[in-house]
């Protein structure tokens, strides 16, 4: 398939390209690593009249320190050079696993982080040809009135496929945006609405420039877990990122984020207060599993039916928390 026609400008500073957004809006897109843009112009899902290149910019595309502990990553840093950065590594090692789970590593060496937490949410009956769509009814993403994911539903029900997402939720993680004259901070859990076609708080003058990682804490654990159809290839069936703060079971603060079952993060409140107040106890496990089944909402048949989603939940759930639960007795023993 070819690209239909565009205009590509390349700023030379973010000055310059915010001013580009600023003048073009709705018209433009912006391409860093293209994986995900540059099949979607051919498939004509969009058809942006200007393509605007930031991938060259190089304040996007450092991964840096703070004296208070921080971490800044410039939205244009390569999935690759992200799992490798040793700050990454050594600080953070649930993002770096859940970025090397994303794709190929010859989709990591061209996407970037940025291009990842702005990933188009997705659907079977909208991520196809122009062809194939033509045949169905037009579906709330593309400008209609239908849902074909779910019948006589009112909304579009695109599925989040961001697999570094749930991770950067847990880690606190804040977005920042930028347009010209202004610039704004957004909490990570902040970033996404649980609307498949307006799917973050982004506007169409504003880029995500970088992203903020609060200090590591020592007495923290954390772990990822990605179900797909092949490892290092597909859009995940369900992914989850949990974090528990805390000793010998005992847990003062616990956080769980699942993706790729709806069209933004869902963060798990209600599962997270049972560890808090039971810690990470075979039965606190078990009710929180039951307690994330409550927590889902409406789920989509979308790539696995809704069913299946459900309960790969619970078992992301269980598996997540085992793993933590085995964290913990892990550093205990250590101490000891």
């Amino acid at each position: 398939m070819r690209l239909p026609h565009f205009e590509y400008v390349k700023p030379a500073t973010l000055e310059e390209g915010l001013k580009v957004l600023h003048q073009s809006g709705n018209k433009a897109r912006i391409l860093a690593g293209g994986t995900d843009l540059l099949v979607n112009m051919k498939y004509r899902v969009v058809r942006p009249e200007i393509v605007m290149g930031i991938k060259s910019l190089p304040e996007l595309c450092t991964v840096s320190s703070g004296s208070n502990g921080s971490v800044t990553i410039g939205s244009c840093v390569t999935l690759t050079d992200l799992a490798k950065n040793s700050l990454i590594a050594e600080n953070y090692p649930a993002l770096k696993l859940a970025t090397t789970s994303i794709a190929s590593k010859h989709i990591r060496n061209m996407g970037t982080i940025g291009g990842n937490v702005c990933l188009t949410t997705r659907c079977w009956y909208y991520n196809q040809s122009k062809l194939w769509r033509d045949g169905r009814e037009v579906c709330h993403k593309a400008g209609g009135t239908v849902c074909h994911a779910i019948k006589g539903s009112t909304r579009c029900h695109a599925i989040n496929n961001s697999d570094t997402i749930p991770v950067l939720i847990v880690l606190n993680a804040t977005m920042v945006l930028k347009k010209k004259g202004s610039e704004r901070l957004i909490p990570s859990k902040e970033f996404f609405r649980d609307d498949g076609i307006r799917y973050t708080v982004l506007e169409p003058d504003e880029i995500l420039t970088a992203l903020l990682l609060p200090e590591s804490s020592g007495d923290s654990y954390i772990t990822f877990i990605k179900v797909c159809s092949r490892k290092g290839l597909d859009f995940a069936w369900g992914s989850i990122a949990a974090s528990v703060t805390g000793s010998n079971g005992k847990c003062t603060q616990a956080s769980l984020v699942l993706s790729s079952i709806a069209s933004a993060p869902l963060v798990l409140k209600k599962t997270s207060q049972v560890i808090i107040e039971g810690g990470l106890s075979e039965q606190s496990i078990e009710k929180a599993v039951e307690t994330a089944r409550s927590e889902l909402g409406i789920l989509t048949n979308l790539f696995t039916s809704a069913g299946y989603k459900r309960d790969l939940s619970q078992v992301l759930v269980k598996r997540a928390l085992g793993e933590l639960q085995g964290q913990m007795k892990k550093e205990r023993r250590t101490k000891a």
